[in-house]
Order: C-alpha cells, then structure tokens, then sequence
C-alpha cells in the first residue's frame, strides 16, 4: 500500500465541486482553515509537509510560510498570487506555482460580457422585462451606445488583455494598450501612460495583475480622462482601481458606465453602485465556468504530482 503524501490545505477550493475530493482522493489533506488556532496547529501538524495547496483567494503569507520549516513547494489554484508572500518564498528557495492560461479565454470572454452589458444596457433591460414595465412604464430603457468600430483601451497587456485584444477584432476596434513597458511582440498602439490611454479610448478594460504595485493603478485623473461617455470594466482586481473616486465619477456623470467583476472590499460593494443601471456587477466569476474550473483544478493537481515526482513545480511564479 502507498503512503499518501501529506499537504496543507490553507482554504477551500470552493470554485470547484469536485477538488476537495479529488485533491483528497491523492493526498493525505490537513484542512488548516478548519482549526481554531491555526498557528497552534501548524506547530504541531506541520513538521515533514512539504507542500501546501492554497488559491488566490486564501493565499499564504509569511507567517504560514516560516511555520512550515520543511516546506518546499506552493501550489496556488488562480492565476494571480497577490495573496501569497512570494518573496518570503523564495527566499527559502520555495517553489510557487499558480494556474496560467488555462483561464485566459474565459476571463477574455467575461469582460466581453461586461463590455456589451454595459454599452447596450443588457442587465438593465433584462430587470426592465422582469419587473413588468415593458408596455407599462413610458420611460423605457436609456439608449446604448454602439461598440463596433470604437477605440479599444487595455491596461495590462499579459495573457488576458492579450486575448481580449484579439476578440475586439471581431468588433472593428482600434486597440491601443499600456503596460509597465512596451510588448515589441503586440501588434498594438502603445501608450506611454494611463491617462493618455484612457483619454484616447472608448472603453478601457482593466487586466493587470493585482498586489500593492497596482493599488489604486486607475487614478480619479484617468477615470475624468476616460470621460463621460467612456465605459470601464475591470476583471483584474478591485483595488487597481481607485473605487471611491470611480463611484463618484459615475454618480456625477463624468464617467458613462461600468462593467465589474470584482471590488476593493469583497464581497462588499459599494451601496451607490447597486442603484444605477448604467453599471453592470458580477461577483467575481472571471473563470467560472465547468471547463476553466476543472482545467485549474488539473493543473494545480498537475504542480503537486509534478513536485513529489520530480521536485519541480509545473507551473512556477518567477
């Protein structure tokens, strides 16, 4: 009989009916946010694991990090890693790993969504049939505003904006995109900064990483300069974009609408965006569909094999 390799489970893979089975069904799994004290517990289970499963969610700081003295490898379900002290990391000569590209069309696709949610007041007129006030009630749903042919705006031009690119195409929009440094391999207009980005777009989608390097990344200067007839939608992270000043934007009318997938404080989102109809709000569900979901649990299943059979992650954070 095969002695099951034993992993620290930080949090529950909740995006994904089957993982704590099969995640279980592999390994020995000690459920460390089932403890009460769980640094207590750490102390004492955490002697000889070498590897801990976390998300993007959950994490894994540093204090986790220094409690686990044999610990070698992080396999994180999520492309982004924010959440995990990935310096303290590797520093130890830690591995990490996340979940790349299998995510990517899926992400593209949701903030399509929101785009055209929000331009043609989709989400709106879906609560307008609902309530009973078609034929009914004589102000109607606002008009929209076209999208084919306009000017597409990126921030963040990795895998993600990438692949949203590609899909404005389909559209006959303009691209032009900003990034800590010009892509010589896009094929896109680059633009030197924000503002000037967001002054020159139609709609800007927000699809850079996020950490405390982007906090706040979308000022209140490049929502004004995005303007009262620009659209922004984020499927990056809440606080790449400076929340307060964007719901007083919108409030004000110097920002047209909004697509968004997540918020500075989730779950929490900000009462003055649930009553306009020119926002559209998700709950953060970028990836969230059956195939995106099982290709991450695969490959954070993938990492794991990979490092009790070779020492070496599949997918690893550089």
């Amino acid at each position: 009989m095969t002695t099951k390799h034993r992993v620290i489970q930080i949090g529950p893979l909740s995006g994904s009916p089957q993982a704590e089975q099969r995640l279980q069904a592999q390994y020995d799994v000690f459920e460390l946010w089932k403890q009460p004290d769980r640094m207590a517990a750490l102390a004492e289970h955490g002697k000889g694991v070498r590897a801990v499963v976390t998300s993007a969610s959950t994490g894994c700081t540093a204090e986790i990090i220094e409690a686990l003295p044999d610990l070698q490898a992080i396999c994180s379900w999520g492309v982004g890693y924010e959440t995990i002290d990935v310096q303290a990391a590797h520093r130890r000569g830690i591995q990490v790993s996340n979940t790349p590209d299998v995510l990517t069309d899926c992400v593209a696709d949701l903030a399509w969504g929101l785009l055209l949610a929000c331009a043609r007041r989709i989400a709106q007129g879906d609560r307008y049939v609902r309530s009973g006030q078609w034929g009914r009630a004589q102000a109607g749903v606002a008009l929209g505003t076209r999208v084919s042919g306009k000017k597409l705006g990126i921030l963040g031009m990795g895998r993600i904006g990438a692949a949203i690119a590609e899909r404005g195409k389909g559209f006959g929009m303009q691209v032009s995109y900003h990034n800590r440094r010009r892509r010589e391999d896009s094929p896109y207009q680059y633009a030197a900064s924000l503002t000037e980005l967001a002054a020159w777009s139609d709609f800007l989608v927000v699809a850079t990483v996020g950490g405390p390097a982007t906090r706040h990344l979308v000022t209140r200067e490049a929502l004004e300069a995005l303007g009262p007839s620009g659209i922004i939608v984020n499927i990056s992270r809440g606080p790449v974009i400076d929340e307060a000043a964007m719901v007083q934007a919108l409030a004000e009318g110097r920002l047209g609408g909004a697509g968004l997938d997540v918020f500075e404080r989730e779950p929490e989102v900000p009462d003055a965006l649930k009553s306009m109809d020119n926002v559209v709000l998700l709950p953060h569900v970028g990836s969230a569909t059956l195939e995106t979901r099982q290709a991450m649990l695969d490959l954070t299943l993938e990492n794991l094999a990979d490092f009790f059979a070779t020492g070496k992650v599949r997918t690893p954070v550089q």
